[in-house]
Parts: C-alpha cells; sequence; structure tokens
C-alpha cells in the first residue's frame, strides 16, 4: 500500500469526501453508526466543530487549524447528503446558495466598485438582507429586526448580536461609561436579590441582567465576549494547574490543602504570569 503520509501521494478532492459520506450513509453497506444519525443528532456535533476551529485561532496551531476545518467541512457534507437523500437540496445546492448570496450582498465588488464607500457607512448590508427575506416572503413591515436572531446561538454571542439589532436603529448608549453604570446597577439589583433570600427564578433574573450588560460593554469596546471567557478559562486552568503542580512537588493535591495555601499559590502563579510578560522580562533583563 502507498504511503499515505507521503507528499507525492494523491490528495484527496471535495469530490472524494461527498463520495465517502455517501458510502457512509448507504442503507445497505455504509456505518451503522452514520447511518442511523439525524439533522437533529449531528447538529451538536456542528457546533462543537465550530468552537474546536475558533480554539486553534486562538491557539496559533495551524497544523491544528487544517483538521478543524476539515471536521468542520464534514459537518457541512453530512447535513447535506442527509438533506441529498431526502431529495430536500444538495451539496452543489448549498455551494450555490452561498456563492450566489456572497456576490448578491457585495455589489460594491462584483457589480460597481463605486460603492464600497457606501458599503462601510450607509447600512447597505442590512438593507441588502431586508430585501432578501421580503424575497422569500418572510414579513417585513411590522417584523422586529430582532426575530431571526438564533436562539441556538452562544447566550453571550445572541446577547451581542440583539444588542447590534437595537443599535442599527438607535436604541444604544452613546458612551461605555454609561454602560457600566447599569453594571453597577444591575450588580446592586442581583446583590439585593441574594440578601433579602428572593426566589431562585428572580435571582437568576438579575444575574442574567448582569451578564447581558456586560456583553454589552463587551460589544461597545470591541471585544469579543465568547473570545474573552474562553481566554479567562484557558487562564483559570493554566493557574489551577500550577497549584496542582506546586502540591505534587511535596507529594501531596488539591485535596490535601486548603483554601488559604491555595488561593496563596494562585496569587503566586498570577505573579509569575505578570512578571513574564513585563518588558524587562521580554528583554532578558532582570
Amino acid at each position: 500500500m502507498a504511503d499515505r503520509n507521503s507528499n507525492s501521494r494523491k490528495k484527496y478532492t471535495l469530490a472524494d469526501l461527498l463520495a465517502v459520506m455517501a458510502r457512509l450513509r448507504d442503507p445497505e453497506t455504509g456505518c451503522p453508526w452514520d447511518v442511523k444519525q439525524s439533522f437533529e443528532t449531528i447538529a451538536p456535533y456542528t457546533i462543537e466543530e465550530a468552537y474546536e476551529v475558533a480554539d486553534a485561532i486562538e491557539r496559533g496551531d495551524m497544523d491544528g487549524l487544517k483538521d478543524e476545518l476539515g471536521d468542520l467541512l464534514l459537518q457541512v457534507v453530512y447535513h447535506a447528503q442527509m438533506a441529498s437523500e431526502e431529495g430536500a437540496f444538495s451539496f452543489d445546492d448549498v455551494a450555490d446558495a452561498i456563492t450566489r448570496k456572497m456576490i448578491r450582498r457585495h455589489p460594491h465588488v462584483f457589480e460597481d466598485p463605486s460603492r464600497r464607500a457606501e458599503f462601510l457607512s450607509s447600512g447597505l448590508w442590512e438593507r441588502i438582507k431586508a430585501e432578501e427575506r421580503a424575497a422569500r416572503g418572510e414579513p417585513v413591515d411590522g417584523a422586529s429586526i430582532l426575530n431571526d436572531v438564533p436562539v441556538a446561538m452562544p447566550g453571550l454571542t445572541r446577547a451581542s448580536k440583539l444588542q447590534k439589532r437595537a443599535a442599527d436603529v438607535g436604541f444604544d448608549w452613546s458612551d461605555v461609561g454609561l454602560i457600566l453604570g447599569k453594571v453597577e446597577e444591575e450588580l446592586d439589583e442581583l446583590k439585593e436579590a441574594i440578601a433579602e433570600s428572593q426566589s431562585q427564578e428572580r435571582i437568576a433574573e438579575e444575574f442574567g441582567d448582569v451578564v447581558f450588560v456586560m456583553a454589552n460593554v463587551a460589544r461597545h469596546l470591541g471585544i469579543d465576549p465568547e473570545a474573552a471567557l474562553r481566554g479567562t478559562s484557558a487562564k483559570f486552568i493554566r493557574r489551577f494547574q500550577s497549584i496542582e503542580a506546586a502540591l505534587a512537588t511535596e507529594g501531596r493535591s488539591p485535596e490535601d490543602s486548603d483554601l488559604y495555601e491555595m488561593d496563596r499559590l494562585w496569587n503566586a502563579a498570577k505573579e509569575a504570569e505578570k512578571a513574564a510578560k513585563s518588558p524587562a522580562s521580554k528583554n532578558g533583563k532582570e
């Protein structure tokens, strides 16, 4: 058998991937697991693979990104194959639809280059999308501009999207300082709900208000709240693992420690990170 890792081997194409998926889904000779899948069972994997792509990008892992993009492409091929089996549409229809959409939504590139400035400043993109919704027979006049923000989006991303839609028609704070004031206001309401031992439902509502307004702060600062939270989670993992490592040198684990000691080790890891990031450290100076 030829070495599949050789640079000289034949490279598979999108057509090969489509053929592989059709084979996997063959009711008689395919893979039993793949055959029994549906749009609903595959959808969670689709979302997961999108996150894996984002993770590879954040880590600057180009080899990983190549693999993760392949996994994400497989999800598109999977859904298209199932739709083809139902006679709904094919992969070619998917490619045709998105290509037409991109051309239609970029008239300043494919039709009239003089409209490039207009595209950035006039809301042309949103007007084109509204025209598309009307062409599909979806209600436009009197319909909420928030209607088509997907419910299945990650919470922070959806919050930012909803806020952006409202901001496009003028419903927005003019300054991030005003939003920070709302953060304090919402925190006070959460503290009050907790102090008064209000219902768990009410406390959850107040907590949601805090998270929602923080998403608005992120939007005004040009920060992706999901990416920021992933970064903080990675930082938490890194620092907690430093606690585990420090305790392991003494033959102990976190279960053998207490909060006071682990907090001290946490702060030590925090200071070590700051020192590593300092200009003096980067320049090789003491």
